[in-house]
């Protein structure tokens, strides 16, 4: 599965911005999905993922405790298409965001266990 983010740019503390994530082909909705960003000089970190349809594991969300309450993930299988809904932005959130892809029975919050990824998209929060 190829995946192209989209959504990044320049806002100012607590604004909005929504990421998307869309991918080709017609087994999208066989894989979980996940968010990640890496801010410059930093490691990539585990934002947020959701559950693929079907299985024990299907439509869950998870999020990491810095995002949790204000960031939302979700999925629309039919437009193939994964978001990262962004509230009450914060400085600390700039960041490029990079989407993925995981072929696997359960989410996961390690970047390994993502076989596919997107080529990020740069989020800019000024104070």
């Amino acid at each position: 599965v190829q995946l192209q983010a989209s959504g990044g740019g320049l806002v100012q503390a607590g604004d909005s911005l929504r990421l998307s994530c869309a991918a080709s082909g017609r087994t999208f909705n066989t894989y979980h999905m996940g968010w990640f960003r890496q801010a410059p000089g930093r490691e990539r970190e585990y934002v947020a993922s959701i559950g693929r349809v079907g299985g024990w594991s299907g439509g869950r969300a998870n999020y990491s405790d810095s995002v949790k309450g204000r960031f939302t993930i979700s999925r629309d299988n039919a437009a193939n298409t994964a978001y990262l809904q962004m509230n009450n932005l914060k400085p600390e959130d700039t960041a490029v965001y990079y989407c993925a892809a995981r072929a696997g029975v359960s989410l996961s919050a390690s970047a390994r266990g993502y076989q596919f990824w997107g080529q990020g998209t740069l989020v800019t929060v000024s104070s």
